[in-house]
């Protein structure tokens, strides 16, 4: 769902571009909160596996693929405004390495992708868990139907920017109708993937998964044939348990992922391109600035081999997302650390 330069025209572009900058901004703030000496090198890992599973597009319809958009899977394991910033990550990586979604158009991705994906996503999680049983298979479940209600979400907020700013003449609700209808098809793709990742990482560490914070059930007690809470047993000592070992099995997951694996993805368009293609708006589609760059197109140039070239730039593009989205997070943590930390003052 990358949206290329020329399908938004400038003014609205740049407007996007605002809008998804002051997003990051509230999310830097936010994500201070968030992240602690555990989890922040777990948030870049998560970006990494995202880029890694973005690479993998899976058929939903004759002629027609999808691929995760990560922002439920995101919020869910590491926070909302983390989040945020982890599918920036990744978008950016992507825009500049690979050239993969327009330069002009960064911000119009950054909104429809991680924006929107993370707020509706984790806003329908959170309200799931309050009125579900609270166990972690609840978790799962409402991480399913968060990530599935996020992707139509998204394509909804790209109709809406077409609609204000779209650089073809086309019908609207046509075009909405159609990006909502196999938007939905990837939703249940994006769904299933989101439910069993935050299922694995919860059955081996739940103490790392941001939604199922808190979310341990009270046992009761039957005192003189009453129902009371039993008393709060002593939390488990989960600071000292280092998350080495997911952080090493996540790696080499994403490296496998992106490096063999996405050698069998479908080679059918997404649902942008696919609806672009069938409506006229890619008309006045653009080539990307970056298109002569060494790995554009998800290739190694001068790499003869289709197979090898695809692997090698897919791990290289988990290696440089899963480096800048922890250097950004530690950056953050190091930030919290430091406003945290007594001033003192001289007399």
């Amino acid at each position: 769902m990358h949206v290329p330069d020329g399908f938004i025209d400038a003014p609205t572009s740049a407007a996007a571009g605002a809008l998804a900058a002051g997003a990051i901004a509230v999310s830097l703030r936010g994500a201070r909160k968030e992240l602690d000496e555990r989890t922040a090198p777990l948030a870049g890992l998560v970006a990494a596996f995202i880029f890694a599973v973005q690479m993998l597009n899976f058929p939903v319809a004759a002629g027609t693929s999808g691929h995760l958009l990560g922002g439920a899977l995101a919020a869910i394991l590491v926070g909302p405004y983390t989040g945020v910033l982890c599918v920036s990550v990744v978008l950016l990586m992507q825009g500049v390495l690979f050239a993969d979604g327009g330069l002009t158009a960064l911000g119009v991705n950054i909104t429809t992708m991680a924006l929107v994906t993370t707020v509706v996503a984790y806003g329908l999680f959170r309200g799931l868990v309050k009125v579900l049983p609270r166990t972690r298979r609840t978790v799962t479940v409402a991480s399913f139907a968060a990530a599935l209600v996020s992707v139509p979400a998204a394509a909804l907020a790209f109709t809406a920017l077409y609609a204000v700013g779209g650089t073809t003449d086309v019908s609207l609700t046509k075009v909405a109708t159609a990006m909502v209808g196999v938007h939905v098809l990837i939703g249940l793709g994006e769904a299933t993937i989101t439910a069993l990742t935050v299922g694995a990482v919860i059955a081996v560490r739940p103490d790392l998964v941001y939604g199922a914070r808190g979310l341990t059930q009270r046992l009761k007690l039957r005192v003189d044939g009453e129902l009371v809470d039993a008393p709060a047993a002593a939390p488990e000592p989960v600071a000292a348990r280092s998350p080495r070992r997911v952080w090493i099995a996540g790696l080499a997951a994403s490296l496998v992922l992106a490096g063999f694996v996405s050698f069998y993805a479908s080679a059918d368009p997404d649902g942008l391109e696919k609806v672009a293609a069938d409506h006229g708006i890619d008309e006045k589609a653009e080539d990307h600035g970056l298109a002569d760059s060494p790995l554009a197109d998800y290739g190694v140039r001068d790499v003869d081999d289709t197979r090898l070239s695809g692997g090698l730039a897919g791990v290289l593009g988990v290696g440089v997302t899963v480096v800048a989205g922890t250097g950004v997070f530690w950056a953050v943590r190091r930030r919290r650390t430091a406003d945290a930390s007594p001033t003192t003052t001289s007399v």
